[in-house]
């Protein structure tokens, strides 16, 4: 501009002469277009591919989670930190990356321009900078506490939504949808209102801006009219004309610290999704891999044995087993049974590392469980939980679920492709195509699946379905009833033709038919797997080669049915309970009736036997 102000008071200028001097304004301008468009380019992929690793990171560590770290997360806050805050910082790294480049040259390169042009105009410059940075302090001290409040009452709402899906049908069943929306519309409260207060404080952060730049720009004015009218004749062009460029280039100084301003309105609340982030990411796990991968001590195979093991929940005082010991041999089929609470379920969940014993030892195939990878303990483990839980995808693909041809390595750890760059891309295309080559069960793996299911007594109602085997199960199998679950469950485990099958009070869905036809069926076809099973009902473990008592977390009997009977007060108070006294005496009656099918009624509020067949049959 002071070029062209030049050549326009030089005598004997041509007019080419200022045709030049534009043009090359002009390619400056094109240039500052193109080096913007290639900034956000760059930073668009750099914040799209962090963000990318970044949850992957996030996912491969929760999945290395046990119970315990599972209740210091919760899922809402797991899943608003892989979601909500890695999009915070991924809009911090693709903002403030195009405005921490370009705003710096803005400033260095205006300020290069106008430095000695004028001592009073560079002072207003500088007040008006140091009146923004301060504008920008105060106002980052004030929102910060409440950028982080924010994110905690996020993980709230989401909690409260998922408690209310999850249990929707018991919020209907209660008439309590008034209860439930009550406590979102508080939860939901909080959160507006520490938005309104963030947005609110920073809504004064573009009229302070423009307050700043306006006044600047007035500054300028009023002392290049003074100095103007000071200049002698000769000097007041010149003198305007800088004043001119002194402007535009103070308008650049302001506009490079309103450029960064903007990083700041992100950085509050990226600072505090970066710091719950890596709290996840810092978190290590209680249950760590051992070293171990082989099979065990020979001649071990399938064994389990409990050494006077101990076991106290980590935010516990008391412990919830004590001196528990008993062995398990290869194809036995060990039951135990206790009231609600007496550590049946704790005591299992040692077996494949859910938890690990405060004292004793819980040993594998003659091998303390702490001394081998996770992957190869859990791989010798077929796992029926108590609540049981199907995926998304179909009846095969949920029976084959774990039979994972991708993880071939020897740590188990899956592939994970960095699309930041080019053999990045490739690898990632690799795995969509090695995944969706895999979809498609082979013939064998199909026949397994089927033998599977006609040992969880599932053939039936999936010879109902159209599509059979490939019929759609939605997210955690809603579309079918919880028996069918159940046993699709119980099929899951069977397929893996483990050494350890684990059923944790796994029967308990199925009716009295059904549960005699899976023991019966798991009996001949898992004749060599050694059987866990956690029950409450006496027909389901009476047949047992051994039945471990619980209660109160310490073994109070260990036996076969006959036996328990006769030495064992608690069992024999829980089979009164459940079984005739023609049962009771005949001691394994179970052989030609159903337990409970005659004498006495059952006396837990249970439904009849009689009645639970005839409803089974219904369906």
């Amino acid at each position: 501009m002071s070029d062209i102000t030049t050549l326009v008071e030089t005598p004997g200028s041509e007019m080419h002469d200022i045709w030049i001097a534009g043009g090359k304004m002009l390619l400056i301008s094109l240039g500052s277009a193109a080096c913007a468009i290639v900034t956000g380019y760059f930073a668009a992929r750099i914040g799209a591919s962090f963000s990318q690793r970044l949850r992957s990171m996030e996912f491969r560590k929760v999945e290395s989670f046990g119970p315990a770290e599972m209740s210091r997360f919760s899922t809402a806050s797991l899943i608003t930190r892989s979601t909500n805050d890695i999009t915070q910082i991924q809009m911090f790294i693709t903002m403030g990356l195009m405005m921490i480049v370009k705003s710096p040259i803005m400033a260095v390169w205006a300020v290069c321009k106008i430095a000695g042009d004028g001592l009073e105009w560079t002072l207003a410059t500088g007040i008006a900078v140091v009146v923004l940075l301060v504008s920008i302090t105060i106002l980052m001290v004030l929102v910060m506490p409440k950028f982080k409040s924010m994110q905690r009452l996020t993980d709230n709402i989401n909690l409260v939504a998922r408690e209310n899906l999850t249990g929707l049908r018991v919020v209907r069943a209660y008439n309590a949808e008034d209860y439930q929306e009550a406590k979102f519309t508080k939860a939901n409260k909080e959160l507006t209102d520490t938005q309104l207060f963030t947005n609110r404080a920073m809504a004064f952060m573009m009229p302070l801006m423009n307050t700043i730049m306006n006044g600047l720009m007035l500054a300028v004015y009023w002392i290049g009219a003074y100095l103007i009218d000071a200049a002698d004749a000769a000097d007041k062009l010149t003198t305007f004309s800088n004043m001119v460029v002194f402007s535009s280039y103070s308008v650049q100084v302001i506009m490079s610290f309103l450029l960064m301003s903007m990083v700041f309105v992100l950085w509050p609340r990226a600072d505090v999704s970066a710091q719950r982030v890596l709290e996840v990411l810092d978190t290590e796990p209680l249950i760590t891999d051992g070293t171990r991968s082989d099979a065990g001590e020979a001649g071990k195979q399938g064994e389990i044995e409990f050494r006077n093991v101990c076991f106290t929940y980590p935010d516990s005082r008391e412990a919830m087993l004590e001196g528990i010991n008993f062995t398990a041999k290869k194809g036995e089929t060990v039951a135990f049974i206790g009231s609600t609470g007496s550590g049946k379920s704790s005591l299992i969940n040692l077996v494949p590392r859910f938890y690990d014993a405060t004292q004793g030892e819980v040993l594998v195939d003659g091998v303390n469980v702490r001394d081998y990878t996770l992957k190869a303990l859990r791989d010798k483990i077929g796992y029926v939980p108590q609540q049981s839980f199907l995926f998304k995808g179909t009846i095969a693909s949920n029976v084959s679920y774990g039979d994972n041809p991708l993880d071939t390595t020897d740590t188990g750890i899956v592939d994970m492709a960095d699309t930041s760059t080019a053999a990045g891309r490739k690898r990632e295309k690799e795995l969509i195509a090695t995944q969706n080559e895999h979809r498609t069960l082979t013939s064998e793996q199909r026949a397994d699946v089927r033998n599977a299911c006609k040992v969880a007594q599932a053939t039936e109602f999936i010879a109902t379905k159209e599509k059979q085997y490939d019929s759609a199960i939605s997210q955690g199998g809603s579309n079918v009833s919880g028996g069918q679950k159940q046993r699709l469950s119980i099929a899951r485990a069977v397929y893996r033709h483990p050494e350890i099958l684990i059923f944790d009070d796994s029967f308990s869905a199925l009716d009295f038919k059904t549960d005699r036809a899976v023991r019966d069926a798991l009996a001949k076809e898992a004749k060599d797997s050694t059987k866990l099973i956690v029950a409450q009902r006496i027909g389901t473990i009476m047949d047992a080669d051994r039945i471990v008592v619980l209660d109160d977390g310490k073994v109070v009997g260990q036996g076969t049915h006959s036996e328990l009977l006769e030495n064992c007060d608690v069992y024999r108070q829980i089979a009164q309970s459940q079984l005739s006294e023609d049962e009771l005496n005949g001691g394994k009656s179970g052989e030609s009736k159903l337990p409970g099918e005659t004498g006495k009624p059952i006396e837990t509020g249970k439904p009849s036997v009689e009645s639970e067949l005839n409803e089974s049959e219904g369906r």
